[in-house]
């Protein structure tokens, strides 16, 4: 096994980039972010390249192991043709030797082999911060209920969309209980400025948002569904989803993806419902 860590973005992505289209919709992470790398169009906070850790372990046949860290964030790793191979694992961890890994997410299997693996070497624990299920919809369920119609999200929605994005954050990403209080417009002006984030307004009042994150060859990830808790139960976030995904096909996407909590079964009810069907699990674990 040979174990390379890579300095150039382009280097990586020429070496990678097939290796993990072999499942689009499993790697929508790392593939979003080489393509955002190769690109180089955007280096503001995590995004630039020279802060990344990439590798590949290698063996005869090609590349057995692919890892993408993009600090503060988690290593996130693809077995090719999710095969297991010990000895690239073990090669992997020996090659992250002088790198601080703070958790890995990736597809369960591989997440759990590695964490064992990583955190015995290491005289750590790992602790389960997310458990996932991977999404993928070709088609838009004709039959769901839909409210309301969506539209870009765009400054005039600055009043409230900072209190929604980190509503949503505290719930689906860092386990918080509480909400921290936007203090500065800057992020939430960027993250407008994508045109990539929809609002559905019932009778001209926001209700429900979503919007789209990583866009892939086929594949377009949806993410950021937020519904007050004073709007729920309406089926205003079903409404949504299903429009953006609708929207999505209609550019030309042949699917959409999206990760959902397994600890909410409401959200994974809805999203199959409107036609997404699971791919695989993916664990989020942490380091201690």
């Amino acid at each position: 096994m040979q174990f390379r860590l890579y300095m150039d973005i382009h280097e990586f992505y020429n070496d990678t980039y097939d290796v993990l289209m072999r499942h689009e919709a499993q790697n929508m992470i790392p593939l979003g972010n080489i393509i955002i790398g190769h690109k180089g169009e955007d280096k503001s906070d995590w995004r630039d390249p020279a802060k990344w850790l990439m590798a590949a372990v290698s063996d005869a046949a090609g590349i057995q192991l692919v890892a993408i860290m993009t600090p503060p964030h988690n290593i996130t790793l693809y077995a090719t043709d999710n095969a297991i191979n010990p000895k690239a694992v073990a090669c992997l961890i020996d090659g992250l030797k002088g790198h601080e890994i703070p958790g890995v997410m990736t597809e369960k299997t591989l997440a759990e082999y590695f964490a064992n693996e990583y955190t015995a070497e290491k005289g750590l624990t790992s602790k389960v911060t997310m458990n996932q299920r991977i999404y993928e919809l070709a088609a838009v369920n004709p039959d769901i209920k839909q409210f309301g119609a969506v539209r870009l999200m765009d400054e005039r929605d600055m009043h409230f969309f900072p209190y929604w994005l980190e509503a949503f954050n505290a719930a689906n990403i860092y386990g918080r209980t509480e909400m921290s209080i936007p203090q500065d417009a800057e992020s939430y002006l960027y993250r407008l400025s994508t045109k990539k984030l929809y609002i559905l307004e019932d009778n001209g009042i926001p209700v429900s948002m979503a919007g789209y994150t990583r866009e892939m060859q086929t594949a377009v990830g949806v993410a950021f569904v937020y519904t007050p808790p004073y709007y729920r139960e309406r089926g205003y976030a079903t409404s949504c989803v299903a429009q953006i995904s609708q929207l999505a096909l209609d550019k030309g996407f042949t699917k959409c993806v999206l990760y959902t909590d397994l600890l909410n079964p409401t959200s994974n009810s809805i999203y199959q419902k409107i036609g997404y069907v699971p791919v695989c699990d993916s664990l989020m674990l942490k380091f201690e």
